[in-house]
């Protein structure tokens, strides 16, 4: 089974249908799938072959589906970029995926020329510009009806990207399907007609919502940039069932005035996922969203592993158990357990590191047997990040490994602090890293979004965090800020990026590197 063959079924089925959305421009099944066919012929007519890599720099945009389709139906192998991204990183991910092609937007064309200089096995370069729908008209529109194995790679998404050396991370047609098809795993069905809202871009994470809802005959609706207020407005105009948002989108969401009235009631799904989500957060949002709110675990290279609905999240009657606080329970096609440092399943309320096993996660790392070796062991893939499953299989996820911070020999997780500060009713958003201190090797920093106008101090929030978690949690420093945190492309706070200041002129790391 291959993602073009099951999406070319529903655009049959659907045909007259809405499938995709942006603003007032909107395509039908046949038209979408008709550009998509003509976008595979137009790139199959450059000399690029089944299997070859061609990458994709873009904000959302409704011609976004074209290539999202056309390298399905050509069989040829995805690389999203983030425009968010340096140059050096555009070259490291096209350099070492051996991309042949590139189709970008022409706000970005500038930005990529110094790339291309460097790359001469990128023989084209396809601009999205006043000449795009011209070219695209005149591509064949008959589909290729190429053989497609299952087991062919259907896309190479990149870990991180925006600092250090990003890993390919290459899924097949068929774990692919199988991501999609686990993350709507506990959604209420898809039914024709239903909208998903994607206020991320469909050629990263977004597009393991794009393909279960075109399976349905549902309508991707698109935005090129998060706006809270336009959010709330989709909502109601669109009637949105499906939506996925990062805890930071959510509360935004949460502060917008005149939720109260507003009528959701056709969202089935509003899931939260990619970082720990404060309480707060969550328990405002359900004041609105609750009937309809989900929260998944997993990453790039193991997706997903838990999840938890609204019965789950925030049911109080749970002995043992602190549902508000976990990840929620693994998924049924999905295995996970807690590993200890030698590799070996720890017991239940043992902190250890999550490791999964999903028929929707990556075959390797692309062109990176070592470091694939370091992550894939027997099949099971190692997250980095540490937790701990309770007796009643709940999963709680205590932070990354590599962001632990080691003060004085004590371990701190950065999502206990934050968590305890966003518990500050003038506290929008917080990060929390290891800086160093001379006597302890790392002291915890907490860089804080604060309302505008607030009075409060960084005395007064680090009291908050010694009386909520102990004396040697507390943060060593706070910095109160009303811009919001720096994130990336889907919406993670850079620790990294506020951290490296502060190690300027420091050889040694005890953790955080």
């Amino acid at each position: 089974m291959d993602v073009r063959t099951q999406m070319r079924s529903a655009a049959g089925y659907y045909a007259a249908r809405e499938a995709v959305v942006m603003g007032d421009r909107r395509l039908s099944f046949a038209q979408a799938w008709e550009r998509g066919v003509r976008m595979a012929n137009g790139l199959l007519a450059l000399g690029l072959k089944p299997q070859d890599r061609v990458a994709v720099l873009e904000d959302n945009r409704l011609e976004s589906s074209d290539i999202f389709l056309g390298a399905g139906i050509a069989n040829l192998v995805r690389v999203p970029l983030y425009p968010r991204n340096a140059p050096d990183a555009h070259l490291h991910m096209m350099g070492h995926t051996n991309c042949r092609a590139l189709v970008v937007d022409e706000k970005y064309l500038q930005e990529i020329e110094p790339v291309r200089a460097q790359m001469p096995e990128l023989e084209h370069v396809l601009v999205r510009d006043a000449g795009y729908e011209g070219w695209l008209a005149a591509q064949s529109a008959v589909d290729p009806d190429l053989s497609i194995a299952e087991t062919d790679n259907y896309i190479i998404r990149h870990t991180g990207g925006t600092t250090g050396r990003p890993k390919g991370v290459a899924y097949s047609h068929r774990a692919w399907l199988a991501a999609g098809r686990d993350w709507f795993y506990l959604f209420p069905p898809v039914a024709p007609g239903d909208a998903c809202l994607h206020l991320g871009p469909i050629s990263h994470a977004s597009g393991y919502q794009f393909v279960p809802v075109w399976l349905g005959g549902g309508r991707n609706i698109m935005v090129d940039r998060f706006d809270p207020a336009q959010v709330i407005a989709l909502l109601e105009r669109e009637k949105i069932a499906y939506l996925f948002m990062v805890p930071t989108m959510l509360n935004a969401v949460n502060h917008q005035p005149g939720l109260d009235g507003r009528d959701f009631s056709h969202l089935k799904c509003l899931l939260v996922a990619a970082a720990p989500i404060a309480d707060d957060t969550a328990l405002a949002a359900k004041k609105y969203f609750g009937h309809a709110m989900y929260q998944g675990y997993g990453q790039t290279e193991v997706v997903p592993i838990a999840m938890m609905g609204p019965k789950q999240w925030f049911a109080t009657d749970v002995p043992g158990s602190t549902p508000l606080r976990s990840c929620g329970l693994p998924l049924p096609f999905a295995q996970l357990q807690i590993w200890d440092e030698d590799n070996k399943a720890v017991p239940a309320g043992t902190v250890g590191e999550i490791v999964g096993k999903t028929d929707g996660q990556m075959t390797a790392f692309w062109n990176n047997p070592e470091a694939t070796a370091e992550r894939m062991v027997d099949g099971w893939v190692k997250t980095g990040d540490m937790g701990y499953l309770d007796a009643n299989g709940y999963l709680y996820m205590i932070d990354r490994a590599g962001d632990m911070i080691v003060s004085g020999g004590f371990n701190i997780y950065p999502a206990e602090l934050e968590n305890a500060l966003t518990d500050h009713p003038d506290v929008v958003e917080a990060a929390v890293f290891g800086i160093p201190h001379e006597r302890w090797g790392e002291t915890p920093c907490a860089v804080c979004t604060v309302r505008p106008g607030s009075t409060v101090s960084e005395a007064e929030l680090v009291a908050l965090c010694e009386e909520k978690l102990g004396n040697y949690k507390r943060p060593g420093k706070v910095v109160l800020r009303t811009d919001p945190l720096p994130k990336t492309p889907v919406g993670k706070i850079k620790r990294k990026e506020l951290r490296e200041p502060f190690w300027a002129g420091h050889t040694r790391r005890v953790a955080g590197a």
